[in-house]
């Protein structure tokens, strides 16, 4: 049943309203480049549906570069790279890398490169250029560098505080002109140190409002500013009066900054609301706002989170980590600064320099999806084993000297052609309307659906669990959990409807519970899990811990409170709901166990009915219901603890019991049942390591159907939302596929019967295998607060056999065949 591991599409020419400009969208042929005047690379899909057609020369960098800095002599490009796996520190020739014609010539840029133990976005060269200033992340200190002679010389290191678990967590560095004194704000402790370089002392520390995301000093009056990533200001540190002088409130997560040379104007990109905030210094206020999206007043979604200035002080750049694209503004005249369109990058730009007329982007994820035969393995070492999920994603530089404002009109078309979000989606999403119980149009609501039960589960590949499905494109060599320990997904993927070509918009379950629930992951999500899945200090601040984690309009939740809907939280999002005032606050079912493995899910799922039960006979049923069972997450080979069969068996018991008794109940004839993976990170795919199991399961869902369309964990939000009437959430949701082709308008009110367990439940792991002396040492408190890299390993060996290679996860490249490709011109 083994297929091809590319999946091909047919992109077709579309009209596109530009915010800049305006422009007929063409389908960009072969001879692109010729074109328009500039190199940009052959389009590929990523599995959440977006598209790359990145510009320039490239650089190999690291696992997640998420900054860089240049020295003052314009030649040396330093980047942090601070993704899960190995991080290191880069020096890079600018001149080099600019120059370069092939791929060994882009290496040969690469001057020198070290392994920091723990590291974070803080990056910045001394005055002189002598010295580079690295973030120690949770190890809270700033690592110094020699540089001069074009090594990375570790020499010293300032020292903050004592390491994690003491939570400072470095962040943005900086120094004064003389390079004397050195700053660093935090992200944790929410504080700027004051450091003598010198003597290495800290000479001050000062609270600050809330998470600071960087810091910046004045080129004329050698004032600091910090961005305040969780408070939505910059506030401005006097040196000479040792203290906050004022504040500046900007728009949500502003994170990085970049001053006019002269120092009057001061560039804020905030993340989570698709803009720069542009401040007049002197009269301390934001004097305009630009919006760095494509569509104005666009959802969530772009991300703006890396600023450059050209050297004439006449062009901003603006890195929008999930448009993967930059925008540009001509900012000539302060308040009356205008749009001049985009360029194509790689996937997800974090970091943004303009040195000359050469531009340099960091691509947080690289260019592609990648196979990743090297898969995790607990018996080598974590530097020789980086083809874990979450640190498959290696950077890459784009190198390119700035386009000229008519190449800028060319590739803006290519950034819409790449873009499946614009602003009629969000309206009205593609589809026919009457044509299944889903409306097309936001707002409508369904009028056969009228209650949603939304099923999130731990963690599984779509070949993990349905390789041995027929019908579906599977791999059964890679199937440990086939029909024999699933007996009821396997029979509702075969009663209703197979989706073999469905993937999560996530890595991990630290982004995956805010896919799954908001169809967005925070820049503060996506910048700092990766150093707490690797290891490296850090608290599991994603499921409503936090607020500097939110989206911005919130959850999901927050959206069925706005539309004045009933809701209810099984599990799902439990500190969300301790939050006084939160979408969750009394909307929680209270004697329903969070994330907890001792508790069974199909114990679970019997407090659910009792619960159910009671809202029927108040008539008061919940028009969204989001249900947690995770148990499928397993233990394992953990001794005393469920084995992982038995956990996995348990689950899909759990699943086929929900459904019955539903499907039992008064409420069937008017409900869908919604059934997804938070992530796939435990587990290999022939296709992607993206793609896992999901089930739709509804009176009016088509029975005994295959469906082959691709869909993603924003698809599924977005059918729901859809039901429900509420509006997408975010550029992801409004751009994403509807589940449309799983529905028909003709009910089956059939009810499910459940399969009892093949498996005992009750089984438990009692040999003291190596796997079982590794899970051990595993903190299974919460949903992946452990190395999944060496979990995933764990539970092939639990169920293979000991000495069983697993074979490694895989990862496709998304081709798109353009509609032009087959012209013969070039």
């Amino acid at each position: 049943m083994k297929k091809a591991v590319y999946m091909r599409f047919l992109f077709a020419p579309l009209i596109l309203l530009l915010v800049p400009a305006l422009v007929l969208a063409q389908s960009p042929k072969k001879s692109t480049a010729a074109r328009t005047g500039v190199a940009v690379g052959q389009r590929l899909t990523l599995p959440n549906g977006w598209s790359l057609t990145p510009l320039g020369q490239s650089v190999p960098l690291g696992d997640l570069p998420l900054n860089m800095a240049v020295s003052a002599n314009g030649k040396r490009l330093a980047v942090t790279n601070n993704g899960q796996s190995t991080q290191t520190i880069q020096l890079i020739d600018i001149t080099a890398a600019a120059g370069a014609k092939s791929a060994a010539q882009a290496g040969a840029a690469l001057l020198s490169e070290t392994v920091i133990a723990k590291s974070w976005v803080g990056l910045r060269f001394t005055p002189d250029g002598k010295r580079l200033l690295a973030s120690g992340g949770n190890d809270n200190q700033v690592i110094i560098y020699d540089v001069s002679g074009d090594k990375l010389q570790k020499t010293d290191s300032v020292v903050l505080g004592k390491p994690w678990p003491n939570r400072l967590s470095v962040a943005g560095v900086e120094t004064d002109k003389a390079g004397a004194t050195l700053y660093a704000v935090t992200k944790d402790d929410s504080s700027l140190y004051v450091c003598d370089l010198a003597t290495k002392q800290v000479k001050n520390r000062i609270k600050l409002p809330a998470e600071a995301y960087t810091c910046l000093r004045s080129p004329v009056s050698d004032e600091l500013f910090i961005s305040i990533w969780g408070g939505e200001k910059i506030v401005i540190y006097d040196p000479r009066q040792q203290k906050i002088t004022g504040e500046i409130q900007t728009g949500s997560h502003p994170n990085d900054m970049a001053f006019t040379r002269n120092g009057t104007v001061l560039f804020v990109a905030n993340a989570n609301d698709n803009s720069v905030s542009v401040i007049d210094v002197k009269t301390r206020r934001v004097v305009e706002t630009l919006n760095t999206a494509l569509f104005p007043d666009a959802l969530a979604g772009s991300t703006p989170n890396g600023l450059a200035l050209t050297p004439d002080g006449k062009t901003l750049l603006v890195a929008n980590a999930d448009n993967n694209c930059l925008a540009v503004f001509d900012v000539e005249k302060t308040g009356k600064s205008r749009s001049l369109g985009f360029i194509p990058t790689g996937w997800y730009p974090t970091s943004v320099k303009v040195v000359g007329k050469t531009v340099l982007v960091a691509n947080g994820k690289g260019f592609a999806s990648r196979a990743n035969p090297n898969g995790p393995n607990p018996f080598k070492r974590r530097e020789s084993n980086t083809e874990y999920i979450a640190g498959l994603f290696k950077g890459a530089l784009s190198v390119f000297s700035l386009p000229k404002p008519a190449d800028i009109t060319a590739l803006s078309k290519l950034v819409y052609q790449n873009t499946p979000y614009t602003k009629e989606k969000e309206k009205i999403a593609i589809g026919q309307a009457g044509a299944s119980p889903i409306p097309t149009k936001v707002g409508e609501k369904s009028a056969a659906i009228k209650y949603v039960f939304y099923i999130i589960k731990e963690n599984r590949t779509y070949d993990q669990v349905f390789g041995d499905m027929p019908g579906g494109n599977g791999d059964t060599s890679l199937c440990l959990f086939p029909e024999k320990v699933t007996p009821n997904q396997h029979a509702l993927a075969r009663e209703f409807v197979l989706l073999d070509n469905f993937y999560v918009d996530a890595e991990v379950s630290a982004d995956g519970h805010n896919w799954s629930t908001a169809a967005y992951a925070t820049d503060f999500v996506e910048k700092t899990w990766p150093t707490s899945y690797g290891g490296r200090g850090g608290t599991y601040d994603y499921e409503g811990s936090r607020p500097v984690a939110y989206p911005k309009k919130g959850f999901i939740w927050d959206y069925c409170q706005r539309a004045g809907l009933r809701y209810r939280s099984y599990g799902e999002f439990e500190a969300y709901s301790k939050r006084k005032g939160s979408a969750l606050d009394g909307r929680f079912a209270s004697n329903y166990p969070d994330y907890d493995l001792k508790v069974k899910d199909i114990d679970r799922v019997e407090i659910w009915k009792k619960d159910i039960d009671s809202l029927i006979a108040l008539n008061a049923v919940p028009h969204f219901s989001s249900i947690r069972l995770g148990n499928n997450h397993t233990s394992g080979a953990r001794i005393g603890a469920p084995t992982p069969t038995a956990h996995v068996a348990d689950n899909d018991l759990a699943v086929g019991r929900f459904v019955e008794y539903l499907s039992k109940s008064p409420i069937w004839k008017e409900s869908a049942v919604f059934v997804l993976e938070d992530d796939a990170q435990n587990g290999a795919d022939h296709v992607d390591a993206h793609r896992s199991p999901a089930l739709v399961i509804s009176p009016y869902t088509k029975r005994n159907h295959a469906e082959h369309t691709m869909y993603s964990t924003s698809g599924m939000l977005r059918t729901m939302e859809l039901i429900l009437g509420l509006p997408p959430m975010s550029q992801y949701d409004a751009a994403a596929t509807p589940m449309f082709a799983c529905f028909t308008n003709t009910p089956t009110l059939t009810p499910y019967t459940h399969i009892p367990a093949n498996i005992d439940l009750d089984a438990k792991n009692t040999a003291m295998t190596e796997p079982a002396r590794q899970s051990e040492k595993i903190d299974l408190r919460y949903a992946d607060k452990i190395d999944d890299r060496l979990f995933n390993e764990i539970i092939w060996k639990a169920i293979k056999g000991e000495h069983s290679v697993m074979p490694a996860p895989r990862r496709g490249a998304f081709l798109v065949v353009t509609a032009d490709d087959d012209d013969d011109d070039e």
